[in-house]
């Protein structure tokens, strides 16, 4: 017999997609909100988010030099994260504090705990946060959509949906789908992020259970909340990082109940930020705490090994 017997370690079974093709659909699926942020903010927003793209891909590349690492920026992950930090941002954020905030992103959370793979929150998410604490000011000032059509040199501000519900103001369901709306750039045009919610589980890059139980947490909470469940769902940041964010594979668990506790715990602390909170939003605050705790929920959830147990 001419048949071997080869022994290797796992994986034995590959398939056909890789990092970059994975990462590559998570871009595509991201163009329909720059498109409608660029329609409703104006070219800046494209500006911003390009410079973010740039800026996050610079500092990998330099850290993959200084650390004399393989160069990783072909795998567009970074490119991603770019994306991601620019549609939590606002249309006037100063460009220098957009740097900053992919500088946190890639360099502190990302590079510095391994690259991809080995941080232990969303990179983005935290760019996000740490903007959001160093230049609050300047992270909750949202540009009116369409102002930048009218030949103005001031800049004409408005609330967020959520800003606006919590004084009294009402927002009409027409306007917070189709995002003509205040608010960050990627967060206000519901369609575009379910156009994108919908290409990912096709393409099959995403399981559907994270959002579709997020998304449904809140609309609970609100609805045990009195509050109106459909104006919770389409406003904010919560299908933004229900979709893009918080199913993240490096940072949300692998096994089937554990991504249903994730869920749930992103729905439970977003809701209760909203309700209860001084802050009007909670989806990034509840994406990076469920972070935390997601290495816990996948040993609690991992299957036991048939005729054994599972070795901690």
């Amino acid at each position: 017999m001419n048949d071997k017997l080869i022994v290797s370690p796992s994986p034995h079974i590959h398939g056909g997609r890789t990092t970059r093709s994975i990462m590559l659909d998570v871009v595509i699926a991201l163009l329909p909100a720059l498109v409608a942020a660029t329609v409703i903010f104006g070219p800046r927003a494209f500006l911003l988010s390009a410079v973010c793209v740039i800026a996050c891909v610079f500092f990998e590349w330099a850290m993959c030099k200084i650390c004399k690492d393989e160069n990783t920026i072909g795998d567009l992950s970074a490119v991603v994260t770019g994306l991601l930090l620019a549609y939590n941002l606002p249309a006037t954020l100063p460009i220098w504090m957009a740097v900053v905030g992919c500088f946190f992103a890639i360099v502190i959370v990302k590079e510095l705990f391994g690259g991809i793979g080995q941080n232990f929150a969303n990179p983005a998410l935290v760019g996000r946060i740490v903007l959001f604490v160093s230049f609050s000011s300047a992270m909750t000032t949202w540009v009116k959509p369409f102002s930048w059509k009218y030949a103005t040199s001031d800049i004409m501000t408005t609330a967020t949906p959520l800003g606006l519900m919590r004084s009294g103001r009402w927002t009409e369901y027409s306007d917070l789908f189709l995002g003509t709306v205040g608010g960050c750039l990627g967060e206000t045009c519901a369609f575009a992020l379910i156009l994108g919610f919908v290409y990912l589980v096709v393409r099959k890059v995403i399981s559907p259970t994270i959002p579709l139980v997020y998304v449904a947490t809140v609309a609970v909470g609100a609805w045990l909340g009195g509050q109106d469940v459909m104006f919770h769902v389409l406003s904010g940041g919560l299908l933004l990082g229900a979709i893009f964010m918080a199913t993240d594979y490096t940072t949300s668990p692998t096994t089937r109940w554990g991504k249903v506790i994730f869920a749930l715990g992103c729905g439970i602390i977003t809701i209760v930020i909203r309700l209860f909170g001084s802050y009007a939003e909670g989806v990034s605050f509840s994406i990076l705490l469920m972070n935390i705790v997601t290495p816990y929920i996948e040993k609690a959830t991992f299957p036991k090994v048939l005729g054994g147990e599972v070795q901690s």
